[in-house]
């Protein structure tokens, strides 16, 4: 009787799916899935594949072999200069941004009067996209008419900040190292709420002072986010775009690779083959951290 019975329960809980349940289904995983196979994947590999020919968008294709990645690594001068800025940017935001993202966090999680404003506040420039970043920066940095020349009084001969190529990559720098202090501070805020309590109790009663407590008890709890704070940090830094672009035309100083990109695509080159090899490097540069990241993620579940 028993037996029966749990016989028929298993057979209830081995529902089948009707043919409504499987064509809900199918529209439900099926289009997200065809939506990312035609907006990301499709292009992706429509790049690659380009990247090996030589095609101005209207003509036939013609294929080139590494002709373009030979071309691009010893004969495009403006390459190195943009590999440079985009080094710059990592060395940048990695260096700067992200530490005063950490202690911003830290100081917040101590409970600091007002640490609620004190949060909105600094997150408030992370829901702005890089172009409005970029505006504001001009308003800011312009020569004639920026807030910065007012401010310290140079109005004879106001100093040109993005227009010397001397110095605009710096001010484009501090523009987008303010908006990712907020991105990496919310993270690592998130990352130390969670930190056990206990840990702290343990590490002050063995005579530890505050800073070694976070140097070594601490910090080392928040690998987690400390590898996804780099690899957001790199992705953001290959990926510069509109904030070079709102300002100059990422021109002047200011040239990225995804300006190159842009530049070679849709400028009056059209050279989409050669374009697409620019895209394919900061696309392998870029899985290279990605792939880094989802391996040290899955060490860490079979670790556990």
């Amino acid at each position: 009787m028993a037996l029966n019975t749990a016989r028929r329960s298993a057979r209830r809980g081995r529902r089948r799916f009707t043919r409504r349940d499987l064509v809900v289904l199918g529209l439900l995983l099926g289009i997200p899935v065809l939506l990312d196979i035609a907006v990301v994947w499709g292009p992706t590999l429509a790049s690659v594949v380009l990247s090996f020919t030589s095609w101005d968008g209207v003509g036939s294709i013609k294929w080139v072999g590494t002709q373009n990645y030979a071309n691009l690594f010893t004969n495009y001068p403006p390459f190195w200069p943009a590999v440079r800025h985009n080094l710059l940017w990592l060395g940048f935001l990695g260096l700067v941004a992200v530490p005063f993202g950490l202690l911003l966090a830290v100081l917040i999680d101590r409970g600091v009067r007002f640490s609620r404003f004190y949060q909105s506040t600094l997150y408030m420039p992370v829901v702005l996209s890089l172009a409005v970043v970029g505006f504001i920066a001009q308003l800011i940095f312009s020569r004639d008419q920026g807030v910065l020349n007012a401010v310290i009084g140079d109005t004879k001969n106001p100093t040109d900040w993005l227009g010397d190529p001397r110095l605009n990559i710096w001010m484009i720098l501090l523009a987008a190292a303010w908006r990712h202090t907020g991105y990496v501070m919310i993270l690592y805020l998130a990352g130390l709420k969670a930190v056990d309590p206990s840990l702290k109790e343990a590490a002050a009663i063995d005579g530890a002072n505050e800073a070694q407590t976070f140097f070594r008890v601490v910090f080392p709890t928040l690998r987690p986010v400390n590898v996804i704070v780099g690899v957001i940090t790199v992705i953001e830094s290959l990926r510069a775009f509109d904030i070079v672009y709102a300002v100059n035309h990422g021109r002047n100083g200011l040239e990225v690779l995804s300006v190159l990109v842009t530049d070679n695509i849709i400028g009056e080159a059209s050279r989409i083959g050669f374009g697409s090899a620019i895209a394919v490097v900061l696309l392998a540069v870029s899985m290279g951290f990605v792939v880094t990241y989802l391996v040290q993620e899955i060490r860490g579940e079979k670790d556990r």
